[in-house]
């Protein structure tokens, strides 16, 4: 098989063997097996049968015999272990037995939901006994919308238009929140930060609703590897749970590498480029007949590789339409376009985001490539098991990049290997989000004195809403007051409804090719940008604000650009604060202010700067919350100089010092954290106007905060003890990308002074 030949090829290739810092294979795995429970109706058991299902896997087995028994369950078992059936068939042996019974079930997005729709509709047909599904969401055509609310068995649909669609409207909808029996939300995991802190308040509405209209529903929910999926599912549902991880279900045998590329300058510590190195190793996989996945950490690394891949198929006379890339931002007919092509065979490889990381059916792959650490453990296996889905070998490799966060994982790989994934974290009584949905249950239904909505702070709510004009108060209940419709307020993953159109004006002929969040326009779609879309350069020309419409044109140049952005820093209000040693640990609420400065254009291929231009864009404020650490020293002059340590025979640089610790905290932070290294941001300053001392800032990167900075907080300790490990560890002279930043950025004595920093922290 040609995974196995090339196995073979690169075990002799001393250029790719002498990188590979680790070799694991996973051998395959026999299935565990279970009967069908008694009480699961005939008919269903003989179609499944029929299909070759002649017997359950054991987790199978265990969630249904906990969910006979009234328990909420969370099923956590691999990629393509039939997480599916462990909610569909207590779904419909509860439909056969009971023709008004109904379902819910939520998918993270629209394309998950169209592909389970499809599998659970051949188990439908094959029943044949008028079960009536349907999908609902912003594509379902208004003709069919009442019949759905009327005759719909199960409903399929995503948080938003649960959020924006349903719950408003809940009148209409009196069938389902009468009769609901089961709430399925599938891919758990992916609900943390923002998104999971939203959708824990929008499932306080759905119970709220149900309660008015006598029903209790129970709640599966299925999640790929994560520490804490029970307490996650609790937090989101408000409710007891029991876990399910026992997995039966047969695996694959799996070979998973880690590969560094080579240091080219071991003085500054700087390593082959990895767009370049994933791009080397990616063509030469596709003179094999394999298919691909490659996984790369942004959008603007996703559209670079997928131009590279692009122009060396054309270089070598192949279509260059065999791979394709895959992002947030394409339109859906285009996302739907690659997902066939990849299902059916047509497409070879295709670079993606995390966007396909979720268990959207894209067929068999044989070989996944990792473009950087995807930040967890748990995404981390999720990507890798894209690959060989149907019990085949499959081969995984994760490719480094040079930051500090890469580096530890690549260089520890029993951290990753022997390591627990990490806590997913969530904070649904984050103020902001909090006052949001509160609004919106408002108008759903009014509240009454007393009630409970998962919160103390629901009192206070309701009469600071009643001041403002928004709620009115009679008889012990709240009344909706206001004509604005609050749930159009709210984004659900993002801080702001607002997205911004790409408009294609070439030739003259104007069409929307993509799109971007408000969050993203000020590094993204600023004048003067590269806007690169499937291996297309397109140049913005103009940025039409107001309208949310940014005008591009297609280009050919030899670059692309990056924004550089300025941010200061605001403490409003102070929670906890701890002393330690010499350090003073601290969160709270902070004030951030962001502005976009220039952008700097870089050269394909060789990745050099060859210019600078001006973004002309007003500044962007954002409340949030942060931790913080600072040094407890009396002379900020002196010790601001750089100067000489006797003891230590070392120079000390403060400003250098506190900046190297930023950055490398930056990046150990969502090793115990499950965040995205893009969830956080860091501040320093030498004199901090609020703390009077050195100060370093690591805010949550969104509106009100998410929990991440109370976790910092408490596991202070740990941070900065990995920390010293990473930067110790490294084996540069005066820092490099891989521990405390570049030198040009940090300065040639930032590594010495952060360990100095820690020494003081941690003796």
């Amino acid at each position: 098989m040609p995974v196995e030949k090339i196995l073979n090829e690169l075990k002799k290739y001393n250029r790719v063997s002498s990188c590979l810092t680790v070799w694991k294979h996973i051998p395959a795995k026999s299935g565990v097996y279970e009967d069908f429970p008694e009480w699961i109706e005939d008919k269903l058991v003989h179609i499944l049968r029929e299909k070759g299902i002649t017997k359950l896997y054991s987790h199978q087995a265990s969630a249904l015999k906990l969910i006979r028994n009234k328990n909420n369950v969370v099923v956590v078992t691999p990629t393509a272990s039939g997480k599916t059936l462990c909610y569909n068939l207590p779904v419909l042996d509860s439909i056969l037995k009971d023709k008004n019974s109904r379902a819910l079930y939520l998918f993270p997005t629209k394309a998950l939901s169209q592909d389970q729709l499809s599998e659970l509709y051949k188990l439908i047909s094959a029943l044949d006994e008028g079960i009536k599904t349907y999908t609902y969401d912003g594509d379902t055509p208004s003709s069919a919308r009442q019949a759905i609310r009327k005759q719909g068995h199960i409903v399929v649909t995503n948080p938003d238009m649960l959020h924006l669609g349903i719950l408003p409207h809940h009148t209409k909808w009196l069938e389902l929140f009468r009769n609901l029996k089961y709430v399925v939300i599938d891919e758990i995991h992916i609900y943390r930060g923002v998104f999971g802190s939203h959708l824990a308040n929008v499932i306080r509405r759905l119970k709220r609703i149900c309660r008015f209209y006598g029903s209790s529903p129970q709640f599966i929910c299925c999640s790929a590897t994560i520490a804490n999926p029970r307490e996650l599912s609790q937090k989101i549902v408000g409710e007891d749970f029991v876990l399910v991880n026992n997995n039966g279900a047969p695996q694959g045998e799996k070979h998973f590498l880690f590969y560094n590329p080579p240091v080219i300058n071991k003085e500054l510590g700087i390593r082959k480029s990895l767009i370049k190195e994933v791009a080397r190793f990616v063509a030469y996989f596709l003179n094999y007949d394999l298919q691909i996945i490659v996984f790369a950490r942004s959008r603007l690394t996703t559209e670079v590789l997928t131009s590279y891949l692009k122009e060396f198929l054309e270089k070598t006379g192949r279509p260059k339409d065999i791979i394709r890339g895959y992002r947030g931002g394409y339109l859906p007919n285009l996302r739907r376009e690659i997902e066939k092509g990849l299902k059916d065979g047509d497409i070879k490889g295709v670079v993606s985001t995390n966007a396909l990381e979720l268990g959207i059916d894209i067929g068999q792959l044989d070989v996944c490539f990792m473009a950087g650490y995807p930040g967890t453990i748990s995404s981390t296996w999720q990507q890798a098991g894209r690959a060989g889905r149907r019990s085949n070998t499959s081969l995984a490799i994760l490719v480094a990049s040079s930051n500090p966060l890469d580096q530890f994982v690549i260089k520890h790989p029993d951290y990753f290997f022997g390591e627990s994934p990490e806590s997913a974290v969530i904070d649904p009584n984050n103020l902001s989000i909090l006052v949001s949905h509160i609004r919106c249950a408002s108008f759903e239904l009014p509240f009454e004195e007393g009630e409970d909505f998962g919160t103390k702070k629901l009192p206070d709510i309701l009469k600071y809403l009643e001041k403002e004009g928004v709620l009115h108060y009679v008889e012990k209940k709240w009344y909706w007051m206001s004509e604005v419709y609050p749930t159009d307020e709210i984004s659900l993953r993002s801080t702001s409804m607002d997205n911004f159109v790409i408009i294609d004006t070439t030739n003259q002929q104007e069409q929307v090719i993509g799109e971007v969040d408000r969050a993203s326009v000020p590094t993204v779609i600023y004048e003067g940008a590269i806007y690169l879309h499937e291996g297309e350069q397109y140049a913005i020309n103009k940025l039409d604000y107001p309208s949310q419409k940014a005008y591009a044109e297609k280009v050919r140049v030899n670059y692309y650009t990056v924004a550089q952005t300025e941010t200061n820093i605001k403490v409003l209000d102070l929670f906890e604060k701890n002393e330690e040693l010499d350090l003073e640990h601290a969160y709270g609420e902070v004030a951030i202010t962001t502005r976009s400065t220039r952008y700097k254009k870089i050269k394909f291929y060789t990745h050099e700067n060859i210019g600078f231009g001006e973004i002309s864009l007003p500044s962007e404020e954002m409340h949030t919350t942060a931790y913080w650490l600072s040094l407890m020293i009396k002379d900020i002059d002196e010790l601001s100089r750089p100067r000489r340590q006797e003891k230590e025979g070392i120079y000390f640089n403060l400003s250098s010092g506190l900046l190297a610790l930023a950055n490398v905290l930056i990046n150990v932070v969502p090793l115990y954290v499950m965040c995205d290294p893009q969830d956080i941001r860091a501040v320093t300053e030498v004199c901090s106007p609020f703390t009077g001392k050195p100060t370093i800032y690591i805010y949550d990167n969104y509106p009100g905060g998410v929990g991440f900075s109370e976790k910092m907080f408490e596991l202070r300790r740990t941070l900065l003890q990995a920390a010293q490990e990473l930067i110790v560890g490294c084996g540069c002279e005066n820092g490099c990308p891989s521990c405390v930043g570049p030198i040009d950025e940090v300065g040639i004595k930032g590594k010495e002074s952060a360990l100095l920093v820690l020494k003081e922290a941690l003796n």
